[in-house]
């Protein structure tokens, strides 16, 4: 993602969780892996008495345009779990890209004085001065995904892990090559955007796991998170590697025209691992008939999350499973790895892309 770029333009990062389960949360500054789903997650643990239904609250909600599968997700999962309780009035503002609309749609609903905001921001640092104004007038911002700079900017954080990802990739492929017994791998690696923070982080996690293997990267080439690009990429490493061990593919969405490159090139010698979790990529797994063999989380369902601590948050409550009072001020959600073996369990969460 540009900074913009559908889901990606987080500064961080993938795996799964389902929002009704919450947040198991962790209290780390630095993101994490999520959960993958467009479905609407599951009630939190029946009976609890947080979801009782408890003070009316207005919860609004702002976040880029869907034009990727994972954003479309994101959307749908926070409005699908806010129809879950009777007490909350969902007030989402119209989607977009230019950074300067999301900010005055964010004005809008400070304006409104809604009692809680999530938001999931084009960009951080750009819309991190509106986040603070919503603060200062004493609205708490629940910042999801791309994070504020500013700490004082947000009440609480809630993301996924993108060097997990990378960690979940390479320990999966290093694991898999060493159990078949090869020695000097051929392993490529498909990025998103190589320039964004995000696709570092997911870089050097896959790169230290596979060292620990004592592997290390052939190649690697970026692919835009665009389903042309994925084609186009992949088709280049095809052609320039006559034989290949494993691929690391960052973004599912991408990963259709990466697959759609393989098959093209009636190339099989080699497995591939996914990333992000997408409904595609979980049935090609499942189907076990071509070279995707596995997938990384980074979740939308953490959008369900952040909509369930939005909730508590305004009603002034803690996560039911704490002994702290208070909801935590970070929460960093778990990468993890789909394979045939459990992907029945997850393909209720996978998202459409």
């Amino acid at each position: 993602m540009n900074e913009r770029v559908g889901r990606r333009g987080f500064l961080l990062s993938g795996a799964v969780v389902g929002a009704g389960a919450l947040v198991s949360a962790c209290t780390s500054n630095e993101p994490a892996a999520a959960p993958s789903s467009s479905a609407a997650p599951q009630s939190a643990a029946a009976g609890t008495d947080n979801d009782k239904p408890g003070t009316k609250v207005v919860i609004g909600f702002s976040a880029p345009a869907a034009d990727h599968g994972w954003i479309a997700a994101i959307a749908k999962n926070a409005q699908d779990v806010a129809k879950q309780y009777s007490d909350v009035e969902f007030k989402p503002v119209e989607p977009t890209n230019d950074i300067n609309q999301q900010i005055s749609a964010v004005e809008s609903l400070i304006a409104a004085k809604v009692n809680a905001l999530v938001i999931l921001p084009n960009d951080g640092e750009q819309l991190n001065q509106v986040a603070r104004k919503a603060m200062d007038a004493g609205i708490p911002v629940i910042n999801l995904d791309r994070v504020f700079p500013d700490k004082l900017s947000y009440r609480t954080w809630i993301g996924g892990d993108n060097y997990g990802m990378g960690v979940a990739a390479g320990t999966y492929i290093g694991k898999t090559l060493k159990d078949k017994g090869v020695t000097n791998p051929v392993i490529l690696e498909i990025q998103g955007i190589a320039t964004l923070p995000l696709t570092q982080d997911r870089s050097k996690g896959f790169a230290d796991a596979l060292k620990t293997f004592g592997f290390t990267v052939t190649a690697k080439q970026d692919a835009k998170f665009t389903v042309e690009s994925g084609t186009q990429v992949a088709g280049n490493l095809l052609q320039a590697h006559k034989k290949i061990d494993a691929i690391w593919n960052h973004d599912d969405d991408q990963g259709i025209g990466v697959l759609a490159a393989v098959k093209e090139a009636g190339r099989n010698e080699f497995f591939m691992v996914g990333g992000a979790g997408s409904a595609n990529a979980m049935r090609e797994i499942q189907s076990d008939g071509g070279v995707l063999k596995a997938t990384v989380t980074y979740s939308p369902t953490m959008a369900s999350s952040a909509v369930k601590l939005a909730r508590l948050i305004a009603q002034g409550k803690g996560l039911s499973d704490l002994v702290e009072q208070q909801v935590p001020q970070s929460i960093t959600l778990a990468s993890e790895t789909i394979t045939k073996e459990n992907v029945q369990k997850y393909l209720p969460l996978g998202f459409e892309s």
